[in-house]
């Protein structure tokens, strides 16, 4: 028997099979948090690096940089998560690797154009008349300076990526599988009670999905809004 929301000791409910809902919510976020934070490690920290050589080296490597990230940027990300699925199993963390994988030249392209333009700025040329060493003019004036903003902004909208793609394949049974929470697989089971009247083990979810993935991509424009007017003082 399902418990209503607001119920003694339910604040949200129960599922079909007496579950607490908010309980079962909360143990949700470790379905994606960390999967989530490898993807985005694995984006930001390739891209980074392919695009420091792309648009600071230039030349030959550049162009083999940018055959590579046109090869990964042409794979369709879906097929691949599914030929993963289908080659080991319906892993989080697989999938993840594969999301991490395929938005590397995302960054890279964004990282590359930002560079290249920076290259073109006095302050560089000043810094390597002054005799600075390459790693400290691109850690320091360049990526520190100069991309964080865009790195957080990528990073924010990695994760809110990651929810609704994790959220989105547990609901279609490739993801994380039950007993394990997660908010996917929460919104697929709560689903065929939905017409019934019972429509809290579904919608609790699925507006935890919305506002977590509103959430975060509110916090990487506040944070570059805070980060671009600390720059221009």
């Amino acid at each position: 028997m399902m418990a209503a929301p607001l119920s003694e000791g339910y604040l949200l409910g129960s599922d079909f099979m007496g579950r607490d809902i908010l309980s079962r919510l909360v143990m949700g976020i470790q379905a994606y948090f960390l999967p989530g934070l490898l993807a985005i490690s694995i984006s930001l920290s390739g891209g980074v690096v392919l695009g420091i050589l792309s648009g600071y080296r230039g030349g030959r490597v550049e162009t083999i940089i940018t055959y590579f990230t046109n090869l990964v940027d042409s794979f369709p990300r879906l097929v691949l998560i599914l030929l993963v699925v289908a080659a080991f199993k319906p892993d989080i963390y697989y999938i993840m690797v594969v999301m991490g994988i395929t938005g590397i030249p995302t960054v890279a392209t964004a990282i590359a154009n930002k560079v290249r333009f920076l290259a073109q700025k006095n302050f560089i040329e000043a810094a390597i008349a002054l005799g600075l060493r390459t790693r400290v003019i691109i850690l320091k004036h360049i990526l520190w300076y100069n991309c964080r903003a865009l790195l957080i902004i990528h990073g924010t909208l990695g994760m809110g990526e990651a929810i609704l793609l994790e959220t989105s394949l547990s609901y279609l049974g490739f993801g994380v599988q039950e007993p394990v929470s997660s908010w996917g697989n929460m919104v697929q089971a709560g689903a065929n009670y939905f017409l019934q009247g019972n429509f809290w083990p579904a919608t609790a979810p699925a507006l935890a999905i919305l506002f977590t993935i509103l959430g975060f991509n509110l916090l990487g424009d506040g944070l570059n809004n805070i980060l671009e007017d600390r720059r221009g003082r």
